[in-house]
């Protein structure tokens, strides 16, 4: 009798923390880091929040004052166990944040205005765009 009182229990709880992302401190500090373009240390992780299904929010703080919101879906508990561990995370998606920390990001040129610099790349170049 006491088999049949844990079983259902211990069947609920598996399937609850299957729904957690299965990604650790590391993994998301590198996967965001190849997102944003700064080394592992250069920025910190805040208001990490988790939805079901594994998808993972959070902010990225740089220490120059940048302020990107992030995110990307690790794989369950659930979905490792059904793949055999061959369940992989997803790259990071941020944005960065206009006026983050206090700063505002430099204004973009207008969608045909001519120039040179920074905003001028070769797939701007070939459209006549620079």
């Amino acid at each position: 009798m006491y088999r049949r009182r844990i079983a259902p229990t211990a069947m609920a709880l598996a399937l609850l923390s299957g729904c957690a992302a299965t990604i650790d401190q590391d993994g998301l500090e590198q996967r965001t880091a190849q997102a944003i373009g700064r080394s592992v240390g250069q920025f910190t992780i805040t208001d990490r929040s988790e939805e079901t299904g594994g998808r993972i929010n959070y902010t990225a703080n740089t220490r120059d004052g940048k302020t990107y919101r992030c995110y990307l879906y690790g794989a369950t508990g659930f979905q490792k166990a059904m793949s055999f561990g061959q369940t992989p995370h997803s790259d990071a998606i941020c944005t960065a944040m206009v006026g983050g920390a206090g700063k505002a990001l430099p204004a973009q040129p207008a969608a045909g205005a001519k120039g040179a610099g920074a905003e001028c790349n070769a797939l701007l170049r070939a459209a006549g765009r620079c």
